[in-house]
């Protein structure tokens, strides 16, 4: 087992698990058997799910939690709960070195507090930034900060650069992204005082690691010219809904726009542009800057969508991000 990637998982966080926790594991594991599961949480509910999915068992422990911290919690209360948490003792497995990497569906906010709680940040970090992947024309892009951090400071906002940067050629082996600020304009006077610091930061900077491209504008974070975009938590967790919603508006309602002898012609256009615009093929952000990788799962997401975040895992841990950052945040004098 010493090669395959040791996934932690709070089994009990989310809508509808852990049902939806085994049937991603067991989609997860017709594609890639290379993942063991540590699945934290009531052992008996765990025990009654896994035996309608046997084929999942050889590569599952469980371990036994009798507490979980509900989804609709303050995320302070939630973090206070108590230690034997399914959220909290699937944290402290990276701190204990058991598992690689840690994922859940559950809490974000007490998620994040833990996380920080239990595992320290990588040197140089202040602030942890939730990263995850976005669809454009051309492949994909890493945007961050989707709701980690409301308040950002230019410091913040360069590390973050730094640290999505890296994500991305983590994952898509990218030798130097295209990087850029989300601003209301391309201008260099537009924008608040802290995103015009850190533009004149970048600027100025000698970056080996990415090609800073200024700013960008909501209306071109899809037109895949930049890879790794860039803003606070309160403005990326605003964009990302709002592109959820206008996806899920788009794909319910064009059918019903079509008639039915467009709908014969139009068919496999139709299923493949749904395809690119479903949220769960985009499922798992990470919370970067921890010394150990933490992912999170939307709440809301079903088996499938469980599933694709079972595979960010594995791709960041085998990608070995984690060295990849802190190689690269020496790459920009924040002073």
């Amino acid at each position: 087992m010493s090669n395959k990637v040791k996934i932690a998982i709070d089994a009990m966080g989310g809508e509808n698990s852990p049902k939806k926790i085994i049937e991603g594991i067991d989609i997860s594991l017709k594609l890639n058997q290379d993942n063991f599961f540590y699945l934290y949480g009531k052992k008996d509910i765990l025990e009654k799910e896994i035996s309608n999915k046997e084929s999942i068992r050889q590569y599952c422990e469980v371990i036994n939690s009798e507490n979980v911290i509900l989804d609709d919690e303050s995320p302070l209360s939630g973090a206070k709960k108590s230690k034997d948490t399914s959220m909290w003792r699937a944290i402290d497995s990276l701190k204990e070195k058991k598992t690689d990497i840690c994922l859940s569906a559950g809490n974000t906010g007490a998620l994040l507090i833990i996380s920080k709680l239990l595992l320290k940040t990588i040197s140089g970090i202040s602030k942890p930034a939730l990263a995850a992947l976005w669809p454009n024309q051309k492949n994909m892009n890493v945007v961050l900060d989707l709701g980690a951090n409301i308040e950002c400071n230019e410091k913040n906002l360069i590390d973050f650069a730094c640290m999505g940067s890296a994500l991305f050629k983590s994952l898509f082996e990218n030798e130097v992204p295209n990087t850029a600020l989300l601003n209301v304009g391309l201008e260099e006077y537009k924008g608040n005082e802290v995103l015009k610091k850190t533009y004149n930061i970048l600027k100025e900077s000698k970056i080996k690691n990415f090609n800073f491209q200024g700013y960008i504008e909501g209306n071109h974070i899809m037109d895949g010219d930049v890879d790794v975009i860039v803003t606070d938590g309160f403005t990326g967790n605003v964009a990302l809904k709002t592109a959820e919603g206008t996806a899920n508006f788009i794909t319910k309602n064009l059918k019903n726009s079509l008639n039915k002898l467009s709908m014969a012609f139009s068919y496999f256009s139709l299923k493949k542009f749904k395809s690119k615009l479903d949220p769960r093929k985009y499922n798992g952000a990470i919370f970067i800057g921890l010394q150990s990788p933490v992912v999170k799962s939307h709440g809301a997401t079903d088996s499938v969508g469980f599933a694709h975040s079972i595979n960010v895992c594995n791709r960041i841990v085998k990608a070995k991000l984690i060295e990849k950052i802190e190689s690269n945040l020496i790459t920009v004098d924040h002073r």
